[in-house]
């Protein structure tokens, strides 16, 4: 596959998102781009949170992870389904009823101005980071297949990527987003069945005989119940993925936006348990086609035997043996996956940043709010193109992995917040909140780096987050007013 072959794909592509955006988001007033004027029918809502939840590094890791990890993720996904339950169950309703533009005006009218604040500093800090390292891999792995080979340097490429970004969801906002979603998600399943198809018809695997060839692979163990030392174990993935939901979707600004766009809270909430089902089935996918790749490595691609993580899934894609349209579905999925992330991210952070820390919808009237609002849009792409270029120029890769695990520090004062919150009715000494949320973390931090040496060998993992929820509900039960 050729650079420009790339080149067209991506331009076809945006193309296609951008009519629809403009379609869709022509006529989108403020209500419309922070919640889509909430008149969203939940099944669309559902096929658009698919393609939300699963970014591109999550499109060429997973695959790549089953060799060392087999189907551990597994575990993870169906502790998802059960926090999505309790999303729908208990978040949900109280965001409707609260009638929020930003979720975190709940924490305002529970505490004070300052936990307010505390959340939404915690989510842009969170999302901004996040979602800067999440796209910086994808435009890696552009700038080695198209503009490289064209001698065009990483940042150009960065500013061409967000840019393009920038003007399919500076109008419409949630409006747009929930059609060029769902569109991002079928391309992005598409994809994925395609290349199963494909490699099973050449390992000679049929229908019938696909599930027990993966089942047969060592690479695909679900459960691990031996070693409660593991960060594999199952309790440990399971637990934490009932809490990783409440805390990165329940209470992100990023995903709740989509949701929080359906018409009433019972829209809502099959909208959040339906695709929450449907994820179990397209993570399986992907789990699957880590497998296959791997039969498939080992058999035609011996030469590429020691290629294995994140490069295994391009390799293929992209070898001879390929046709050129599965490598052309390849691109297409990662450009969903990734776009479809950072351009919900620059959404969320600018309803965040203009409802919450600068709070322009009480001070301002609907046309100035609209100007605020498309300025601040325009800044938190600047800010993601920067943050994105310093990641590229310190090519440090333990400063992106610790960016990767990020979100159980700073999701975690805030699944605590929202649990003192609605587990205890007593004020708090709202001023103070800001030191608790920061010192959580930290403690958190040093729990983490010392559990196996404190603990008999035993090492925190996804069960980070919770520790640190815990550590803010107690840090805000000293502060409870007497």
């Amino acid at each position: 596959m050729t650079p420009w072959t790339i080149l067209i794909t991506i331009a076809c592509y945006f193309a296609l998102l951008f009519i629809i955006s403009w379609v869709t988001g022509r006529k989108a007033d403020n209500a419309g781009f922070f919640t889509g004027n909430r008149k969203t029918p939940w099944y669309m809502a559902t096929v658009a949170m698919i393609g939300a939840s699963i970014s591109g590094v999550t499109f060429i890791s997973v695959p790549g992870a089953v060799l060392t990890g087999g189907y551990a993720y597994m575990q993870m996904v169906l502790g998802f389904f059960v926090g999505s339950i309790i999303v729908a169950w208990v978040l949900i309703p109280m965001f409707y009823r609260m009638n929020l533009l930003s979720i975190y005006g709940y924490l305002e009218k529970r505490f004070g101005l300052a936990s307010y604040r505390t959340g939404a500093w915690f989510f842009f800090v969170s999302k901004m980071l996040g979602a800067s390292v999440r796209f910086f891999v994808v435009c890696v792995v552009l700038q080695t297949l198209v503009f490289q080979p064209l001698g065009v340097p990483f940042s150009l490429n960065v500013v061409i990527t967000v840019a393009l970004i920038w003007l399919y969801s500076f109008q419409g906002g949630v409006k747009s987003l929930i059609w060029t979603d769902s569109l991002k998600t079928l391309c992005l399943v598409l994809s994925v069945i395609c290349c199963i198809g494909f490699i099973a018809s050449h390992l000679d695997l049929s229908l019938a005989t696909l599930p027990a060839a993966v089942a047969d692979h060592p690479t695909s163990k679900i459960f691990f119940l031996d070693d409660p030392n593991d960060g594999r174990y199952f309790w440990k993935q399971f637990i934490a993925g009932i809490f990783m939901i409440i805390a990165c979707t329940g209470l992100d600004q990023d995903l709740m936006q989509r949701t929080l766009s359906c018409k009433n809270f019972r829209e809502s909430q099959k909208n959040m348990v339906v695709s929450a089902a449907i994820q179990i089935f397209v993570i399986g996918l992907f789990l699957v086609l880590g497998t296959l790749l791997y039969m498939y490595a080992d058999r035609f691609m011996p030469q590429i035997s020691g290629i294995k993580g994140d490069a295994l899934f391009g390799e293929v894609a992209w070898s001879d043996g390929f046709p050129l349209f599965i490598g052309i579905l390849f691109i297409v999925g990662l450009v969903a996956a990734a776009y479809s992330a950072a351009g919900s991210a620059l959404t969320a952070l600018t309803t965040s940043f203009t409802i919450d820390i600068l709070r322009a919808n009480e001070k301002q009237d609907d046309k100035n709010l609209t100007l605020t609002r498309k300025l601040i849009h325009f800044i938190m792409s600047l800010i993601m193109v920067i943050t994105i270029v310093v990641f590229y120029e310190l090519n440090d890769d333990s400063a992106i992995n610790a960016v990767y695990s990020l979100a159980a520090y700073t999701y975690g004062p805030i699944l605590g917040l929202f649990i003192f919150g609605m587990g205890c009715k007593r004020p708090v000494r709202d001023a103070y909140v800001p030191v608790v949320a920061v010192a959580a973390p930290v403690l958190s931090y040093i729990l983490q780096s010392n559990s196996e040496a404190w603990f008999g060998g035993y090492q925190i993992s996804f069960e980070l987050l919770i520790i640190n929820a815990l550590i803010t509900a107690a840090g805000l039960c000293l502060l409870i007013k007497k």
